[in-house]
């Protein structure tokens, strides 16, 4: 899918209407999910699938990650991936078809939370709804389940330098932190899951681009932090007039859930879904108990 400055891989999710009963006057909705730092479209899969019955999906694959081409000019800051999913949604809702033309549900987690809870504060017009999964929101103390070390990415140079140590990890090695740090109860995940991991790190270890997206974008959200004023993500938050979901596990290591209630007092009129035992995925490790929330959400919107 064209966006701005390139082109972005875009993962579709058909509509396949209600499970039981007629579909001729079935909602069918869009929707756009935005994965986070290190993630790709397909950590989606399973959750765009249980919305199939009211939503046509398209998962992308932010500037530099899963299969998308690296942004122009080589810049991974917090605005390029806001302008890209803006991009997405324009295009996404220009689509010919019955929901032509209508706002989309944006889904985002962790870093793709915190990119969509500023697309719909910048285009309210675009969204119907906003489901945050951990979206990370700035926090001004490393988490435990990091190294204090990646600090030193505001440093000039040292994302260099995190680049030659990433290009060290085995892909082997990245699953299994991955799951060690991401999964509240790894034995949750499906074997067939693991496989694709292991398939897209083996397939990321061969993109020239792929440490570089990975080092400068967490540098650009350790930037985004510092913002103050109306760019800052919790000002932004307290002004959202969307209808909003947050949904978080309460083994969350890499973004505390102790954030969950405080971000849903912020957004007016917020819901919240904490889900006991489950990390930081949650549409990897509770797609079922997150599809209830959001289609509940989307319903009760609809109805009201």
């Amino acid at each position: 899918m064209r966006v701005r400055g390139g082109d972005v891989f875009v993962r579709c999710t058909p509509w396949r209407g209600p499970v039981d009963g007629p579909d001729a006057d079935a909602p069918r909705e869009r929707a756009v999910y935005v994965h986070g730092l290190g993630g790709a479209s397909t950590n989606w899969t399973d959750l765009a699938g249980l919305l199939a019955v009211r939503f046509e999906g398209w998962a992308v694959d932010l500037p530099g990650f899963g299969r998308s081409q690296p942004p122009p000019r080589g810049s991974y800051s917090i605005r390029g991936h806001v302008q890209a999913v803006v991009d997405v949604l324009e295009r996404v809702a220009a689509e010919p078809g019955e929901a032509a033309g209508r706002p989309v549900h944006l889904l985002g987690n962790s870093l793709g939370g915190l990119v969509s809870l500023m697309v719909a504060a910048r285009r309210p017009d675009l969204v119907a709804t906003l489901t945050l999964v951990s979206p990370a929101m700035p926090v001004y103390r490393v988490p435990r389940a990091f190294s204090p070390a990646l600090l030193l990415l505001l440093l000039p140079g040292m994302p260099t330098v995190a680049e030659r140590r990433l290009a060290g990890v085995t892909p082997e090695q990245q699953v299994r932190g991955m799951v060690r740090m991401c999964f509240g109860d790894p034995s949750r995940i499906p074997r067939q899951r693991l496989d694709q991991a292991l398939a897209e790190m083996r397939e990321r270890a061969e993109q020239a681009w792929a440490h570089r997206a990975l080092a400068r974008s967490m540098r650009g959200l350790m930037t985004s932090y510092l913002r103050v004023g109306a760019a800052n993500a919790w000002r932004m938050a307290r002004a959202l007039r969307v209808p909003t979901l947050v949904v978080w596990g309460d083994r969350d290591r890499l973004v505390d859930p102790a954030l969950a209630p405080r971000l849903a007092t912020v957004v007016p009129e917020a819901r919240l879904l904490l889900l006991p035992g489950v990390g930081h995925v949650a549409m990897l490790e509770a797609p079922e108990e997150t599809a209830r929330a959001v289609l509940g959400l989307v319903e009760d919107v609809a109805v009201g």
